[in-house]
């Protein structure tokens, strides 16, 4: 294969395949079937010399059986193509390199496993990887030891007493109960040791522990497996892990991840942080002189902070911590430390787009480098002098990069995607800021639809992201592709409203005690200001969408505003009440709202969309056509939202439709239920919008 240059990268600056006018017929609009078979590249994993670069490749498909993902391997410099090493054997994750660069661990589940195992592939000899665990319960995320003699993986462990009972039952004492779209039982999370010479059975460094035995105890869930909250310490002694101890009061009380080691002969873990703070991410510094982490502040009821990135010397010191992006109001997603030691690199969210920073390792300030300009750069990693990541963009799924921080560069090693890419039409995404009613400044993206003609006028849809913490980014989507909304004709307006990250801790924190009102006054607006800065957008056609938290905020303007002729409204809550007591989580939606539900401040009462059910014989709510979808397997915001809001719009006689998927979660991640979902939503604009 070869490695057509798709992608140009200079000086921070991106050159991409300038978008199609209308009168260019070589380029079409983007189809489901384009997006959804599109090559999906992993994050990248160096090589500790720094001369490879590992990566996962999946291949979808619309019958799940034939989907694939495979390793692949690509030499940082770009001088050759990048090469498959695995076919078809399971999807790997958690991949890592030997400490020697000759040897690739993961975790797969493989013809004749019941459950994930840890394989290795000697690159060297050549051949397929062989397996080097036999869990019953199934290893995840491998890290090797600095001697490449062992490896440390996640097993999970049995409880010592089983229930005999033949029932079909769960049986539960406390909190959580779900998590994401799953059951939890009383397995709990355990570290182990591997050696590989003469593959003894593993060592359970947790058995018999104090800590391991908590009710509260687990080590926190990784998604995807990439990042690992456990690493060897430079002698090889011992492992620093994260972990936290009172998970089951989080139903009425914060539970802090603290940082524990652990003896590799196994034993009693040592706690190394306390208080209300939570970590993670614990890697050591390439000279083996600092732990460095992630941080999050906690203790304070607020709901949200910003990860920053902090160092304790090693020996660890718990009084000498320091925050070394504390001056910095930006929210740290991956960092990694330069071959030397001295610079710490890491990627934020600002603005809409994930871009590259650093920051002495001893301590200075944060300097922005610049890349990219746009679109996102995220997974970054080191291995010796070589810097790489992902980049994507609205207009290009990700591909690797190798980054040069010294001249703000990126150049690209894959182009998996660059031949169906070429042949659509993706006009690039614009941004526009306004001051809202509150004086705050707001940021939102505008998408054409391909074949835009300036003299035409377009229906506008307001495109609502989820989260609250999260935020549109510059970049390309599956569940929300921009261009795949805008493609039959339709002009979409995404608003980064109070909550969203990127624009520092303050504005995330904004929605608390306002957390349907002031972000939906603030998207209306936005929209209002589209229409007037940009006259090519139909005023007379407006709809709304959004899913997860946008699906709530789709629901509080069907109770509150009729400007929108529909609404869609994907795992959205449409009360508020029911919602707290039935989600795999509850604390933080007490502290958004201002107190336990029983008291029924202010947000309970006056932010609910159900309470607001009378403004449909008002005429100002509860009136505007809505389409509906949900997940049967979503714990987050279970089934029982929207079912209760089908019931209101029916009551109400509301025209409506509902769409269940039975065997999808938060998420529609299934081709055929991807297909079907984004027909419906098409052709429930087109009704509306005509």
């Amino acid at each position: 294969m070869t490695t057509p240059s798709i992608l140009a990268f200079a000086l921070g600056a991106l050159s991409i395949p300038v978008a199609a006018s209308a009168a260019d017929s070589s380029r079409r609009p983007i189809t489901h079937e384009d997006v959804w078979l599109m090559k999906r590249v992993g994050a990248p994993v160096p090589s500790p010399d720094g001369k490879w670069v590992a990566y996962v490749v999946a291949s979808p498909a619309y019958d799940p059986k034939d989907q694939t993902a495979d390793l692949w391997i690509s030499p940082s410099d770009g001088s050759a193509a990048p090469r498959q090493l695995t076919h078809g054997k399971g999807s790997p994750a958690g991949t890592v390199w030997s400490p020697d660069s000759g040897k690739l661990a993961f975790s797969a589940k493989r013809e004749g496993d019941d459950v994930s195992e840890i394989y290795v592939l000697d690159l060297g000899h050549g051949g397929d990887a062989e397996r080097v665990t036999h869990l019953a319960t199934g290893a995840r995320s491998p890290a090797w030891s600095p001697d490449g003699a062992s490896l440390l993986f996640i097993g999970d462990v049995p409880p010592a007493e089983v229930s005999q009972t033949k029932a079909s039952m769960r049986a539960y004492n406390g909190f959580p109960i779900r998590y994401w779209d799953h059951w939890l039982d009383a397995r709990k999370p355990h570290l182990f040791v591997q050696e590989l010479a003469g593959r003894p059975e593993p060592r359970d460094l947790l058995a018999g522990t104090r800590l391991a035995a908590t009710p509260g105890y687990s080590i926190p869930e990784i998604e995807p497996e990439d990042e690992v909250h456990a690493a060897w310490a430079p002698d090889g002694r011992s492992v620093v892990f994260a972990a936290m101890v009172q998970r089951d009061r989080t139903a009425f009380a914060e539970a802090p991840t603290q940082l524990f080691s652990v003896p590799v002969s196994g034993g009693e873990p040592a706690p190394l942080t306390e208080g209300a703070d939570s970590y993670g991410s614990p890697v050591f510094r390439p000279d083996g002189r600092a732990l460095l982490v992630t941080v999050e502040k906690g203790g304070d009821g607020m709901i949200y902070h910003v990860s920053r990135v902090a160092s304790f010397p090693w020996p660890f010191k718990r009084s000498q911590r320091r925050v070394l992006t504390e001056s910095s109001d930006l929210a740290v997603r991956r960092f990694a430390a330069s071959q030397d030691g001295g610079t710490i690199y890491f990627t934020a969210e600002t603005e809409g787009h994930e871009r590259l920073y650093s920051v002495p390792a001893e301590g200075g300030g944060v300097r922005a480098l610049g890349v990219p300009e746009s679109g996102c750069v995220s997974e970054l990693a080191i291995g010796g002098p070589t810097m790489v990541a992902d980049y994507d963009s609205a207009a290009s799924p990700a591909e690797v990069v190798r980054v040069d921080p010294g001249k703000a560069a990126l150049d690209p090693l894959t182009s998996f995607n660059a031949a169906r890419l070429a042949g659509l039409d993706l006009p690039p995404i614009e941004s526009f800021t306004f001051k809202s009613a509150r004086g705050r400044t707001i940021q939102s993206f505008l998408v054409r639809p391909a074949g835009f003609e300036p003299g035409a006028r377009y229906p506008l849809l307001v495109t609502l992201h989820g989260g609250p913490a999260s935020m549109w980014r510059d970049s390309w989507g599956i569940r929300w592709n921009y261009h795949l909304l805008a493609a039959p004709g339709y002009v979409l307006v995404l608003t980064n409203y109070s909550g969203s990250t990127g624009f520092g801790e303050a504005f995330g924190q904004a929605i608390q005690l306002d957390p349907l009102k002031g972000p939906g006054d603030e998207i209306n607006q936005a929209a209002d200001v589209a229409i007037k800065r940009y006259r090519f957008i139909d005023a007379s056609r407006q709809a709304a969408a959004g899913a997860s938290y946008g699906g709530h905020l789709a629901n509080w303007m069907e109770a509150t505003t009729t400007r929108y002729r529909c609404i869609i409204s994907h795992a959205g809550l449409v009360n508020l009440e029911s919602q707290w007591g039935t989600s795999d989580f509850v604390y933080n939606r007490e502290l958004m709202n201002g107190g336990p539900v029983w008291e029924q401040g202010p947000v309970w009462r006056e932010q609910n969309p159900v309470r607001l059910a009378g403004n449909h014989f008002k005429g100002t709510g509860w009136v505007t056509p809505i389409l509906l979808s949900v997940g049967e397997k979503d714990a987050r915001v279970p089934m029982n939202n929207t079912i209760e809001n089908w019931s209101y719009l029916q009551r109400l006689q509301v025209p409506s439709r509902l769409l269940v998927f039975p065997d999808e979660n938060h998420w529609i991640s299934r081709g055929e239920d991807s297909r079907a979902w984004y027909g419906e939503v098409q052709s429930w604009l087109a009704r509306w919008l005509r």
